[in-house]
């Protein structure tokens, strides 16, 4: 549309121009395009957690240890004792020092020409020194001179044989030997073995179990010893190495009667055929001895009878040993001799002086430290190792 504009020309003059005027363009403003309004991201609410239930703890139970690894131990392979038989016979080298006192001191003395009364003298002295005793020494010196005198002979093998002859006779053959081993009444025999410690008591039992096993007889040995250190472990150790079972006390100075006791009754329930019983030595005085090995004695035959007591003698101490012996032989009946170390000694002569002193015989003899160096004791094998050339 066209408008009119009035033009002011002069004083109060109005002309009026006949031009069209533009119209003011009036711009039309568009509304604002509406910026989208993000929905709100939703608000997760807070999840409330039950609560959980606690339920009381249960132990786990505990698992089992596992089983020790049991490591079989080796076999002990079990000794076999020599044959007991013929022990001595096969061991007179070790008699090799009382050998030199008979055989080459008294038959060199016995085969000279002219034996006058210093040479009886001298045969009389040497048969002292290999522990005779005096009595039968001078016994011996007798028969000798007589039968010299009669015979007439000096050549060597007739002396050696008139020399074998007396000795043989002065041991005693006829003495009984025989060590009672055997089952009777359906008990076990019970051995007691005695004697002071030092003399190879413990050492004794252990060899003499030996000489038992290689007759076939079955053993339980009684660690009776209860006051020596060492002296059940020593004894054990023996027993192992043939198979055979020691009874003692793992308390150091127990009573040796209950040990004793304990071992006779192993020995009858199991039926076997021997039982050896180790005893003390270590006793302050000769009423003490009396009394303990009285008591262990009566104790054991609560469950058998004792059939033998040996009473074991060092023979290296000689004439010494005897009074030691008597003591013994007056607390028990004493019924059997053991010389011990009789490889050491020149003193053959001891077998003579303590049959003839304690009225006992010598059934068994040590002849070294091998573990079948006890051997049973036989006169006249005995006498001839004495006198061998």
């Amino acid at each position: 549309m066209a408008f009119l504009v009035p033009v002011l020309v002069g004083a109060g003059a109005v002309v009026a121009l006949d031009r069209p005027v533009d119209e003011p363009q009036v711009k039309v403003l568009e509304p604002p395009t509406p910026t989208p309004v993000t929905a709100p991201a939703p608000v997760e609410e807070p999840t409330v957690e039950e609560e959980a239930v606690v339920e009381p703890e249960v132990e786990a139970e505990p698992e089992p240890e596992p089983e020790p690894e049991v490591i079989a131990e080796p076999e002990v392979e079990l000794e076999k004792p020599a044959p007991a038989a013929g022990r001595l016979a096969r061991l007179r080298a070790r008699l090799a020092k009382s050998n030199n006192v008979f055989s080459k001191g008294l038959l060199a003395l016995l085969a000279q020409d002219d034996i006058d009364e210093d040479v009886w003298d001298e045969i009389e002295e040497t048969l002292l020194m290999s522990d005779l005793g005096a009595d039968p020494a001078m016994e011996l010196v007798d028969r000798l001179k007589e039968r010299v005198t009669v015979e007439g002979t000096r050549d060597s093998e007739t002396v050696r044989a008139m020399l074998r002859e007396e000795l043989v006779a002065m041991v005693d053959p006829s003495m009984d030997r025989r060590l009672t081993a055997t089952r009777k009444d359906d008990k076990p025999a019970v051995i007691m073995v005695v004697g002071v410690n030092g003399v190879g008591k413990t050492t004794t039992v252990g060899k003499l179990a030996r000489v038992l096993v290689a007759e076939d007889r079955e053993v339980i040995l009684g660690a009776a010893d209860t006051f020596r250190a060492a002296a059940a472990e020593q004894l054990t150790t023996w027993g192992e190495r043939v198979g055979v079972e020691t009874v003692r006390s793992e308390q150091e100075g127990a009573d040796p009667a209950s040990v004793a006791f304990s071992a006779v009754e192993t020995g009858v329930a199991q039926e076997v055929d021997v039982v050896l019983v180790d005893t003390a030595g270590r006793l302050h005085s000769k009423a003490n001895l009396m009394e303990e090995l009285g008591k262990v004695k009566r104790v054991a035959e609560k469950q058998a009878p004792v059939d033998e007591v040996l009473l074991v003698i060092d023979a290296t101490t000689g004439q010494n040993g005897l009074a030691q012996a008597k003591v013994f032989t007056e607390a028990v009946n004493v019924t059997g001799i053991v010389l011990t170390k009789m490889d050491g000694t020149a003193k053959g002569g001891i077998v003579v002086a303590i049959q003839r002193q304690l009225g006992v015989p010598v059934k068994l003899i040590g002849l070294g430290e091998g573990a079948d160096d006890l051997a049973p004791f036989e006169a006249e094998t005995f006498v001839d190792a004495l006198i061998a050339s």
